[in-house]
């Protein structure tokens, strides 16, 4: 059988940050037609190449060759990339919400007639692109007002409109559930089948392993090897074991819980949709927490598990109907995320990016912003401080910066998930509301991560944790409670937990809570 002609080939390349050799010397070879996945852990100079090779890094900035259909290639930016049919569709989706999804997809490449934007052939255009990818939404719908999902596919969309050949997807379905996903991924298969290549960055090895013709891993900025999924006998296992240079016997640490008494209990809670009065969006839910445990929420995803944490995090989201919190056996009032903190609760937001830090701010003022109190004198912050404190959580959660003095911007998704978890440590919680913290995390840093959530819990702290990772839940939760369309459904002490049990009762109205 003959092997199909080489459609990329990525020579030494090298790229070098201050203080940061992102890049040393990857290489990278994809034939015509295949679903390529690139894996390693956060850090490991993925996106980094990824970037280098749209041209959001231009020719100039590395060192090293591409070649492209049988030419070299110095891309100047993505402009010039797309003009080859090279498309990136980034993590964090590059569209518009006020616009609709007709205007996101021709940004910038509008049908044109007499100078005069043509509308009429744009919504026709979008209606037989929308068809390619699986949509029958309205064109003229607002990106806003639709699902991640759907957004995902809009933007393979605007990629079809670009005559695509080589499309490069980082992390596609790190924030879609599993049917969206699943979606997606035959999408992907079926773009290979006409003929379009694919590069995918996936922490989700399961969807590596069921899609990918090669898989090239990387390590600390170099190749490390490249596997033929099929010829090589590739399984998750394998794939971690490149990923992080040694078998992980187990995804989560070894524990053994030392569960204390109730000091946390939230009764009858019930909060409207913010804009949509008739629709209650968490529903007479009532839990509790106790000293040193970790407690799983089990969801699809719209069920209710983040509008409850927010809602009992100072009101954050919605409009707060009737409930009642207790800490220690006394009514508390957590009436703003001021009086939250003050009252020992913390919040780690499943957008770390939107709301969890500030991308134009440093590393070391992040990890102090949530209690700037404790290091200020007269409104004025202690500078040494604020660097001593943060480079000691810099030690302590194995951040990897050459100095906290660098902007979070820099760091890998990993780390600045470890920035997030720092900031709230800091705070000195009694209970910690963890919602999605290993999104879009490599293996070997959600590993870390678990760690962390186990030692806090050993400190006698309680955790929460929302996963739509059934897996993850399974792996490090003492209980956990079910969530179904704003309500609570059950509650499982981890001894009767299964994926089947959990499932059940994540898509059930039927309600068999025993609270404690």
């Amino acid at each position: 059988m003959q092997a199909e002609p080489t459609i990329l080939e990525m020579r030494s390349i090298t790229k070098e940050f201050p203080g940061v050799k992102a890049l040393s010397n990857v290489s990278l070879t994809v034939s015509a037609g295949e679903i390529h996945s690139i894996c390693g852990e956060n850090g490991a100079g993925k996106s980094t190449l990824m970037k280098v090779l749209s041209g959001v890094y231009p020719f100039g900035t590395y060192d090293g060759t591409i070649v492209y259909q049988g030419e070299e290639v110095r891309f100047r930016d993505i402009r010039s990339s797309e003009a080859a049919g090279i498309v990136i569709i980034h993590q964090e989706l590059a569209l518009i919400p006020e616009l609709s999804i007709t205007e996101n997809i021709f940004l910038g490449n509008e049908p044109r007639r007499g100078g005069v934007i043509n509308w009429v052939e744009a919504k026709s255009r979008a209606i037989e692109l929308l068809a390619r990818v699986g949509l029958s939404d309205d064109p003229d719908t607002q990106i806003k007002n639709i699902g991640v999902g759907k957004q995902q596919l809009v933007e393979i969309a605007k990629a079809l409109n670009k005559s695509v050949k080589l499309l490069i997807l980082d992390e596609p379905t790190a924030a879609l559930n599993s049917s969206d996903s699943q979606h997606l991924l035959d999408l992907i298969l079926g773009l290979k089948g006409k003929g379009i290549s694919s590069i995918m960055i996936s922490h989700k090895l399961n969807e590596i392993e069921q899609i990918s013709d090669s898989i090239t891993i990387l390590r600390d900025g170099k190749t490390i090897e490249t596997l033929d999924v099929k010829s090589d006998g590739v399984d998750e296992d394998r794939i971690i074991r490149g990923m992080v240079g040694r078998n992980l016997e187990s995804r989560f640490p070894d524990r053994t819980p030392n569960i204390g008494e109730i000091f946390f209990e939230v009764r009858n809670w019930t909060v409207q949709h913010p804009q949509v009065p008739e629709r209650m969006v968490v529903k007479d839910s009532s839990f509790v927490v106790r000293r040193g445990e970790i407690v799983g929420f089990a969801g699809l995803m719209g069920a209710g598990r983040t509008e409850l944490a927010m809602s009992i995090f100072g009101r954050s989201y919605g409009n707060f109907i009737s409930g009642e919190v207790y800490k220690d056996g006394k009514e508390i009032k957590l009436r703003s995320v001021s009086e939250a903190i003050d009252n020992g609760l913390a919040y780690v937001s499943e957008d770390r990016k939107a709301l969890g830090l500030n991308l134009l701010d440093l590393i070391k003022s992040s990890i102090v912003s949530s209690k700037l109190s404790k290091i200020s004198r007269w409104d004025v912050v202690n500078d040494a401080k604020e660097f001593a404190i943060a480079e000691q959580y810099r030690k302590d959660l194995r951040i990897k910066t050459p100095s906290v003095e660098r902007g979070v911007s820099t760091l890998s998704g990993g780390n600045q998930q470890k920035v997030v978890l720092a900031k709230w440590m800091f705070t000195d919680p009694d209970l910690l509301i963890l919602d999605e913290p290993t999104r879009g995390i490599d293996v070997g840093a959600k590993y870390e991560i678990y760690g962390i959530i186990q030692r806090l819990a050993a400190e006698g702290k309680g955790v929460i944790v929302i996963s739509s990772e059934l897996p993850e839940l399974l792996g490090i939760s003492d209980r956990i409670y079910t969530i179904f369309e704003g309500a609570i459904t059950s509650n499982i002490p981890a001894a009767e937990a299964d994926p089947e049990t959990v499932m059940k009762n994540m898509t059930s109205t039927k309600k068999k809570v025993a609270q404690r």
